[in-house]
């Protein structure tokens, strides 16, 4: 049976970078709750820009200097308003999937010597435990035919492709590193195939 995901209020809200509709979702898979932030008109719309982020409550509403995620997601509005046409999709799967008691333990970890990857294995975690199934609903929900996905992670662009979302091209969002999030970034770069050039001259 094909999940159920129901756009249950659609809201205007404006922010420092334009005014989004924000569209809030329940669904049959997780009952967690998924929103969307949309701009302009993406139904029907080829090429559209969309950044799937999943939810970092110590970057987005902290702002963390421990990883890039909020910078990600402010950047990622930044450029969709630019658009004046985009999706944001922020998705509830704190700290890659295990949720934000496992992160701070595994941020203690991280500052015991391990990066995150091994961090998140110490604990009995996989490495990215993230699932897309919610955005690939949600785009379709939206009826946009094809996406410009915001990301650095081909893993997601892999992962995506696989739940039919229709992928035409890539827009990078690498954020300048600071002393507190540059191992992080390497380890992303170096372990999980995370495009981040501006980090991978940083171990030149």
């Amino acid at each position: 049976m094909k999940p159920l995901l129901e756009d249950l209020v659609q809201t205007p809200i404006p922010t420092r970078h334009g005014e989004f509709i924000l569209h809030y979702y329940s669904n049959s898979l997780d009952r967690k709750e998924h929103i969307a932030l949309v701009k302009g008109e993406v139904a029907h719309q080829d090429n559209v820009p969309v950044r799937i982020h999943s939810e970092c409550f110590t970057g987005d509403v902290l702002g963390s200097r421990r990883c890039d995620c909020g910078e990600q997601l402010d950047m990622a509005m930044h450029l969709i308003d630019q658009a004046d046409c985009g999706v944001l999709i922020y998705l509830r799967q704190e700290g890659r999937g295990i949720g934000l008691l496992k992160k701070l333990q595994a941020y203690n970890l991280q500052d015991q010597g391990m990066d995150t990857v091994d961090a998140n294995l110490h604990l009995g975690y996989q490495a990215d435990e993230r699932e897309y199934g919610i955005a690939a609903l949600i785009l379709e929900s939206l009826q946009i035919q094809s996406i410009k996905l915001i990301t650095n992670n081909p893993e997601k662009i892999e992962g995506l492709k696989k739940l039919g979302v229709n992928i035409a091209g890539r827009i990078p969002i690498e954020v300048i590193a600071n002393t507190d999030n540059l191992g992080y970034l390497q380890t992303k770069a170096k372990k999980m195939a995370h495009w981040l050039f501006q980090t991978q001259n940083e171990q030149d």
